[in-house]
């Protein structure tokens, strides 16, 4: 019988990646909450896990030749999972170099440069004091919609992101996608990225991940008490 993958999670963009990899491969699992609000990513036991004190991790009671394996950050996790299953990696070379380079377009680009988004846009002006920086709305705002061209273009080709197949790339990109409106985005003049978007939004897998304790999800306004802690005043 196989055992499940602890999967410790918050419901995040970058959490998400790995609760949609999950249900779209069928593997059973368990989550473990990592309430990041209240600073849970620096308990000792998940450093041991996570040395970044970031979520996600898993930690697979059944990795490699047996033995259990931990796994940190969400674009090794997901390389992992796909490469466990054999699904949603490519089938050839060709294939899974352009998975790796979109699945590395997201880590290194999109993710942080919407995460800062998110952050100047939705988080600092509510903070205590508020923090109005037109600059840095501006800068990562622009970024974002520059890296959303980028996306539109590539899909005006192809039906996802790195071919004909659906894969772990977009996977990861579609949980920050998904999140257009709060980086202050439009779809207008992005019609394949909208496609896409509704595309693989529609898949069950999807859903089902998207949906992992999204009761959870809290806006700056609801949770000003987290602010302390996620923003680099603890740890």
């Amino acid at each position: 019988m196989t055992q499940p993958i602890e999967f410790y999670f918050w419901p995040t963009p970058n959490g998400w990646k790995i609760s949609i990899a999950l249900e779209e491969m069928g593997l059973p699992y368990e989550t473990k909450i990592v309430n990041i609000g209240k600073g849970e990513q620096f308990a000792p036991e998940f450093l041991k896990i996570s040395p970044n004190n970031r979520m996600p991790a898993i930690v697979d009671p059944e990795g490699p030749d047996g033995a259990p394996i931990s796994v940190f950050e969400s674009g090794a996790i997901l390389m992992y999972l796909a490469r466990k299953t054999g699904r949603f990696y490519g089938q050839t070379e060709r294939e899974r170099i352009a998975v790796e380079e979109w699945l590395m377009w997201q880590m290194g680009g999109l993710g942080p440069m919407a995460g800062q988004a998110h952050h100047f846009l939705k988080y600092a002006p509510v903070m205590d004091p508020p923090q109005v920086l037109p600059y840095a709305q501006d800068r990562y705002r622009n970024e974002v919609a520059r890296l959303y061209k980028v996306l539109d273009t590539r899909l005006a080709e192809n039906e996802y992101v790195a071919g004909d197949f659906y894969s772990i790339a977009d996977m990861a990109i579609w949980g920050w996608a998904s999140l257009w409106e709060g980086q202050q985005q439009t779809l207008e003049d992005k019609p394949h990225f909208a496609r896409w978007l509704d595309q693989v939004g529609a898949r069950e897998g999807v859903k089902a991940g998207r949906a992992l304790y999204a009761e959870l999800r809290q806006t700056p306004q609801q949770n000003t008490d987290s602010h302390k802690v996620l923003f680099g005043q603890k740890g």
